[in-house]
């Protein structure tokens, strides 16, 4: 049990983020009331996680990582395929979508490969197809990372396209992308319509502020400005720092004042991540310019009271 100095870091963490939502009232947003749509909040979660640690009363969809393509269609067997059975049952009773997340980081050769060719593409999208039927899943989330402008692109908007054709009527179809919409010409405003959503990937930037609030309200900017309606505009925010990747979770650990903001000195080197103050202001600033917020990954999260979802959740109601 916390000692009664977490009393403390709470009410401090409330204070700073009252701060922080003047910051934006002076930069000229004003959190604004919730959208008409529902607000969606994503988490990635990997076959590490333990399933009790999924908080599915906090989530709406869930993405699980990652199934692998191959360069001829075809998709590698998931060894974790109990776990995702698990997930889908246990998500069900709350309403939350599951959906198989496919790629990956390091994985565009083979995505590559497989969309420039109508017969390994054919072969992929019936594959995807068949696995979401047999494991009874929502839909499926494309992390091709990255598609790039000429060739790449129009593979991957072909590949959008077979899919969104032969998936049934209300499978989700969503995919990962950059943060910067101008540095992502490679995704064509032609997919816009054929997803559901888009997950901007709004971190990993300069170690020393790797996701900061102008990175965040800079992408939902770029990708608006390119024509994505911003319901379809979800935030990603990490649960780790830069430049370490120490999850939040060892960061609350090791010292509880990681609570009070968005940097830590850890293992003798300062971290910068999304505390909960900033993740506050984050959920504020997506009821007004987006659709919701993703999570990557929520293996990352610190336990109880104390988590992040917890925090997005509660600010989003």
């Amino acid at each position: 049990m916390r000692t009664t100095h977490a009393n403390l870091f709470r009410r401090t963490a409330r204070i700073s983020s009252l701060l922080l939502t003047c910051a934006l009232l002076l930069t000229g947003c004003t959190p604004a009331q919730p959208r008409s749509t529902t607000f969606r909040l994503v988490a990635y979660v990997t076959h590490s996680l333990p399933l009790g640690s999924i908080d599915f009363s906090h989530l709406t969809h869930v993405n699980f990582a990652f199934m692998k393509p191959n360069a001829d269609g075809s998709i590698r067997p998931l060894g974790a395929i109990g776990k995702l059975d698990r997930i889908v049952a246990a998500a069900k009773p709350y309403g939350v979508k599951v959906l198989i997340a496919v790629g990956g980081w390091g994985w565009d050769d083979e995505f590559e490969a497989l969309a420039e060719s109508t017969d390994s593409r054919a072969r992929f999208v019936q594959e995807i197809a068949a696995f979401i039927a047999l494991h009874k899943l929502d839909g499926v989330d494309l992390d091709w990372e990255y598609p790039n402008l000429g060739a790449s692109g129009e593979a991957f908007t072909a590949l959008v396209r077979d899919l969104r054709a032969a998936l049934p009527t209300g499978t989700l179809l969503t995919a990962a992308v950059l943060a910067d919409a101008s540095n992502a010409g490679g995704v064509s405003e032609e997919i816009f319509p054929l997803v559901d959503y888009l997950n901007l990937m709004a971190y990993d930037g300069p170690a020393s502020d790797h996701s900061s609030l102008s990175m965040a309200r800079a992408s939902l900017d770029s990708w608006v400005a390119r024509g994505l309606s911003r319901d379809k505009a979800i935030l990603g925010v990490p649960f780790y720092s830069r430049p370490g990747g120490v999850s939040y979770r060892r960061l609350l650990e090791s010292d509880a004042a990681a609570a009070l903001g968005d940097r830590i000195v850890y293992g003798g080197v300062e971290q910068n991540y999304n505390g909960p103050a900033t993740m506050r202001i984050k959920v504020a600033l997506t009821k007004e310019l987006g659709g919701g917020i993703m999570v990557w990954e929520l293996l990352h999260d610190a336990p109880g009271g104390d988590a992040l979802l917890k925090v997005i959740w509660e600010a989003a109601q």
